[in-house]
């Protein structure tokens, strides 16, 4: 340890070129402030799109009808495919599939309950579809396999629905008109990561018989077991050619049958975020050396000023350890002292940048029926990666001091009190 004298010489050096030890200070404080306010923004914006995706299903995959493109086998391109049950029947018994529902969807349906009435979008499915959109039962229940066997008149309406049609009263057990159609609504959902709820939900075949969509499905919605790309691509693959044997067209015709393979979209983001946050330790690491190279050319003026003072230091017999760990030393103190500073403000700046982020997703969640929406979420730095930087911060510190320090220990005396 440095005695009392030491640390005197050390603080008095400092306290002679203020101006000089605060500008090497603030680059260096400056650095890692700046790599706490990166790591936490990257952190952010990374958890809001994560949470974002993992509201729905994120092994979700839609399939959709449309016009061939591609001639096959004798026939002319242009062609409409038109999905149907059969369909439904043939992918919800793969292996791969995990959960499965058709959808027939008749559009800018007229809603009305006493005075009351509105423009709003009427979803025919099966049961599973509540696990395939993570939709939120709020009060009541979803379509079940008796309103499909029935082919009841039920209805669950979106939360956008209940609020406009009912006004805050009972509706389990009423009946809404939809085109002048009685049904009746057995609940009230919300869509998990919407702020818009406008969608009803009744059984496909209700829909498919009450207005006249015979077996037709506009598409097809599921959810499959895999864990990488190349699983969910090859699920995407055998789908695809199933329904191409059913309705003769070329598998690859993306015109015949349009898909969405939310897993693939996924990945490929989380790939993303991470060649951000790749990106930002080097631009933070590089903000971080800029000053570490300050603190070691100053260092490099101070020997070059106290080179006489030195030179009498090892005259006295000062050995040249002692000469380097008192370079040494002060270039760590500035390196530490300034590092943690920029440390504490960047880490204090993203704690109160979350907290403010908070509150605005509570409130979100509040006015939204507990369903908050963000692309900003919990911007913080962890706390292991804080203490590495300051670790690595001490040790450049410590090798921005050492190249002055050597050449400190290396002057000879007779030449420092040449020196002028």
């Amino acid at each position: 340890m440095f005695d009392i004298d030491k640390w005197q010489e050390i603080l008095a050096t400092i306290k002679k070129n203020k101006m000089r030890t605060f500008l090497t200070g603030f680059s260096v404080a400056w650095g890692i402030f700046m790599l706490m306010i990166l790591l936490g923004s990257g952190n952010g914006l990374s958890n809001g799109v994560s949470e974002n995706f993992m509201r729905n299903a994120v092994n979700a995959m839609y399939f959709w009808s449309g016009q061939t493109s591609i001639p096959y086998q004798g026939m002319k391109e242009g062609r409409q495919i038109r999905l149907e049950n059969k369909d439904y029947e043939k992918i919800k018994n793969l292996t791969e599939i995990e959960y499965t529902s058709g959808r027939y969807n008749i559009n800018e349906n007229v809603f009305s309950y006493g005075s009351e009435y509105g423009n709003y979008t009427v979803v025919t499915c099966h049961p599973e579809l509540i696990n395939v959109e993570s939709l939120i039962i709020t009060k009541g229940r979803f379509v079940n396999q008796i309103d499909i066997n029935q082919t009841r008149k039920s209805v669950v309406l979106g939360k956008d629905i209940y609020d406009a049609l009912f006004k805050e009263k009972e509706a389990i057990g009423e009946y809404v008109k939809i085109n002048n159609i009685p049904f009746k609504v057995v609940g009230i959902c919300k869509e998990s990561g919407g702020t818009r709820h406008r969608n009803a939900y009744i059984p496909v075949t209700t829909g498919q018989k009450v207005f006249n969509g015979a077996n037709r499905l506009h598409n097809l919605a599921l959810t499959i077991n895999a864990q990488t790309i190349e699983e969910s691509q090859a699920i995407e693959t055998e789908i695809r050619e199933l329904l191409a044997r059913n309705h003769k067209f070329e598998s690859t015709d993306r015109s015949a049958l349009g898909s969405y393979n939310k897993l693939e979209d996924v990945l490929e983001t989380m790939k993303i975020f991470q060649a951000i946050k790749i990106f930002i330790w080097i631009i933070g690491i590089g903000t971080l050396i800029a000053g570490v190279v300050g603190v070691s050319n100053i260092m490099l003026i101070t020997v070059q000023e106290r080179t006489k003072e030195i030179g009498i230091r090892k005259a006295l017999g000062a050995s040249p350890s002692s000469v380097i760990g008192l370079v040494l030393f002060e270039s760590i103190l500035i390196t530490t002292i300034a590092g943690y500073i920029g440390l504490v403000l960047g880490t204090s700046l993203m704690e109160g940048l979350n907290f403010i982020v908070e509150k605005q997703y509570q409130l979100s969640a509040a006015t939204n029926g507990g369903n908050g929406e963000t692309l900003f979420r919990n911007p913080t730095v962890d706390l292991n990666i804080a203490i590495a930087a300051t670790t690595l911060l001490i040790v450049a510190g410590a090798i921005a001091g050492y190249i002055p320090a050597k050449r400190a220990a290396r002057i000879k005396p007779i030449e420092a009190l040449r020196d002028e």
